[in-house]
């Protein structure tokens, strides 16, 4: 059963053997809750169980793949607080994926606390490399695990029974115990070890991939090298460097040696193709960075995140750093922080006014600078909230310099007044203030390119009157220090389109709530686009949203605002969209706007369909064809079984917000077939992101979520295409997918004389 129950990468060692046997340590949640858990590995080496001292019950378990790092010594505000009591090196925090809170630990030595430390991230990196094979045998040692109820390492048909209903199978009887019997090659009338992968891979035979694999193949074994080919180009419409891809593939997912040599492709490894990340819906060229990078800020969206200091809502939610690292990692690119005085003279963090709790503004600046640039190297914009008196803006401005010295943006890219924003290129690495200035910008610089736009004798001897009354009035609340640090976003309000155009500059930027921008959008949206296409705009949430609930981002976007701060803490369809559009482009915070949103004499309105160029509208056929392995819903009764549906959403433009779902399947949530077709027109497909959403039926209240993905259209893959789940906080739910295909048909192009 060994062979089954560990991964063969992982090496025993020491320190894996010290963590199965188990650890007594400390679970830290506050200053005053440090309660003594034992930790320990389970026999797959991808396990961890906890349980109380006292009560010697299991409280939790997780899995390795669930955890993104490990972090050494005080590094979250519960081990700082604790600094005094602990020393640094018995310490450790296990971050994990997703909303899930941290897990703050206290070893009895370093030596233990290494072991852990050590043995947790060796795990990680084993659990993050691990290939499709690979992770097939994990998921079914992760489900031998859950059923062997009695552990004694062979499963019979009762645990078996019970097995199913865990995996979301409604199987009758007759049917299960025939598959059972199958896999009993030693007819023990127990499944050990490769009896029960038998077992799994009956269970998880794929008629609707093996139906596909033979239309293509000509003996119906194997795809040869030209097939997989035909395949590739007819089916993937995959056209450039075709075979050179059929032969990569042929050696990356044909698990048989022998087919390898002889470039052939069998049913499985045609299926583990198909289930690969190159099998997914996501093209995968646009993971990685593939837009131009060297246009002005304005020309892009940015990951933009309100209240980033918070994990919870904003009137008792509590602050924390944690807030900031979660955006980061996220490749949120725009952080908000509302500073306010505080005691011995040390600037604080928190929403005003409520009853959040406050962290200090230096904390929040060193986690910024030792984070902003892990996951992307584009610039960082950190919008001031500034509630702050005199003496400790000085504080502020100070703290800004000293900690992150060469990352903070003080003075323009060539010592010259811009004429337009620099792009994400050129402000690589660089951490940029938005806040108020006093002045402008070309007080404090000299050069050719003169920001204020022409205007005539009369009116710039008003306007130059009206800026000194402004810069005199700032003087009187602004710290000149902290003015100094704002180059590329001062803040300005909003007095119109009108108004910008003759009176604004490029390096100023306008905050609207989300009502006011709406109002813009219904009114004026053509002047909208034109505005952003030369101008920084960020909308933030309505004040009325206490329980930090997010509006619909996609509005926004679609008149080419760029900065569209959301909740990132609050989970649901406003976050999945966010996720959805920046998880292109190497997840670097930043999307290249369409063309026709760049020009700042478009006449693109989002609301008036006789301002779109282009032939016409494109189809968008998607055939729901079958369900994997999809989860549980959360809190439900045991045993119950899901009806799950797909619904499939369109958000662009007005005209092509769309959604249409398929029927329900009964009590299948391990391998529902649906085979339905659903078709959708696209005017603006540039602007239109794509949601596929599970729910499990329920006819008397509403639908239960059990698992979604969105992404961009300009993302989408053609053909036949597995997608990848995610659950309600945007982390991954393997192996649960949905199979499906997809086919674009563009407009006939005009008639050819």
């Amino acid at each position: 059963m060994a062979s089954l129950l560990c991964n063969a990468r992982i090496q025993l060692t020491d320190t894996l053997e010290q963590m199965q046997q188990g650890t007594l340590m400390r679970k830290v949640k506050s200053k005053s809750w440090k309660k003594q858990r034992y930790f320990k590995l389970q026999e797959d080496c991808m396990t961890i169980w906890y349980q109380s001292k006292r009560t010697g019950k299991t409280e939790s378990a997780f899995s390795i793949s669930d955890v993104e790092t490990v972090r050494e010594g005080h590094q979250s505000e519960v081990l700082q607080s604790v600094a005094e009591e602990f020393p640094p090196e018995r310490c450790f925090t296990i971050v994990f994926y997703g909303r899930r809170g941290n897990l703050d630990l206290v070893a009895g030595s370093a030596e233990e606390a290494q072991c852990w430390i050590q043995g947790l991230r060796q795990l990680i990196e084993v659990a993050t490399t691990m290939d499709q094979k690979e992770k097939i045998d994990q998921w079914i040692r992760d489900w031998f695990q859950k059923a062997d109820k009695n552990k004694d390492g062979r499963m019979n048909f009762k645990e078996v029974q019970r097995l199913l209903k865990m995996m979301n199978v409604d199987m009758n009887e007759d049917h299960a115990l025939r598959l059972f019997q199958d896999a009993d090659k030693s007819e023990s009338g127990t499944l050990e070890g490769e009896e029960f992968v038998l077992f799994y891979k009956a269970l998880t035979q794929r008629e609707e991939v093996l139906s596909l694999f033979q239309e293509f193949s000509e003996d119906g074994k194997k795809l040869t090298l030209l097939e997989l080919v035909d395949f590739l180009r007819e089916e993937q419409l995959e056209d450039e460097g075709t075979e050179e891809l059929a032969m990569e593939l042929i050696d990356k997912y044909e698990p048989s040696e022998t087919a390898r040599a002889r470039h052939v492709l069998s049913a499985d490894g045609f299926l583990m193709y198909l289930c690969s990340l190159e099998g997914s819906i996501f093209n995968p060229q646009h993971r990685v960075l593939w837009q131009d990078m060297s246009q002005p800020l304005c020309h892009y969206f940015i990951s933009s995140s309100h209240n980033t200091y918070l994990i919870e809502d904003q009137i008792r939610g509590h602050s924390s750093i944690e807030g900031y690292i979660r955006a980061l990692k996220r490749g949120c690119r725009c952080l908000e922080v509302d500073c306010w005085d505080g005691p011995n003279g040390e600037p604080m963090v928190y929403h005003g006014h409520t009853f959040t709790s406050k962290i200090p503004f230096r904390e929040v600046v060193s986690t910024l600078g030792k984070y902003a640039f892990k996951t992307s190297d584009y610039p960082v914009i950190l919008s001031l909230e500034n509630h702050c008196s005199m003496e400790q803006q000085e504080v502020l401005a100070q703290q800004l310099k000293d900690i992150l010295g060469e990352q903070l943006l003080t003075t323009t890219i060539d010592g010259h007044v811009p004429i337009q924003l620099p792009s994400p290129e050129e402000l690589k690495h660089k951490i940029l203030l938005k806040g108020k200035k006093i002045g402008r910008l070309e007080d404090t610089l000299d050069g050719p390119g003169d920001e204020a736009p022409d205007v005539s004798d009369d009116d710039n001897g008003a306007e130059a009157e009206e800026e000194r009354r402004r810069a005199k009035k700032d003087k009187e609340t602004l710290a000149q220090a902290l003015s100094d640090c704002v180059i590329y976003c001062k803040n300005v309000p909003f007095r119109g389109f009108q108004e910008a155009r003759s009176h604004s500059r490029p390096s100023e930027i306008s905050s609207l709530s989300e009502a006011k921008a709406r109002k813009l959008i219904r009114d004026e949206g053509n002047e909208f686009v034109r505005h952003n296409a030369w101008q920084l705009t960020r909308i933030y949430p309505s004040g009325m949203r206490t329980d930090s609930s997010n509006y619909s981002p996609q509005e926004m976007w679609n008149v080419g605002c760029q900065i569209v701060a959301l909740n990132f803490q609050t989970a649901g369809m406003e976050m999945d969209l966010c996720d959805g559009l920046f998880s292109q482009n190497g997840h670097c915070g930043y999307v290249l706007k369409p063309p026709f949103m760049r020009d700042k004499e478009t006449l693109f309105n989002p609301s008036d369909p006789s301002s779109w160029e282009g032939p016409g509208p494109i189809t968008l056929t998607i055939q729901v064809i079958s369900g994997q392995q999809l989860p549980k819903v959360a809190n439900s009764k045991e045993g119950a079984i899901i009806d799950p549906l797909v619904r499939v959403e369109i958000y662009g433009v007005p005209a092509d917000q769309a959604h249409q779902e398929t029927k329900y399947i009964e009590n299948n949530g391990f391998n529902p077939r649906w085979d339905e077709t659903l078709q959708f027109q696209l005017h603006v497909p540039e602007l239109a992101l794509i949601r596929f959403v599970v729910e499990d039926y329920d006819k008397t209240s509403r639908n239960d979520f059990v698992g979604q993905f969105t992404l961009a259209f300009a993302n989408i893959k053609p053909g036949y295409r597995h997608i990848h789940l995610l659950s309600k906080d945007g982390t991954s739910i393997p192996p649960s997918s949905l199979f499906v295909h997809i086919r674009i048909t563009e407009p006939p192009g005009p008639e050819q004389d």
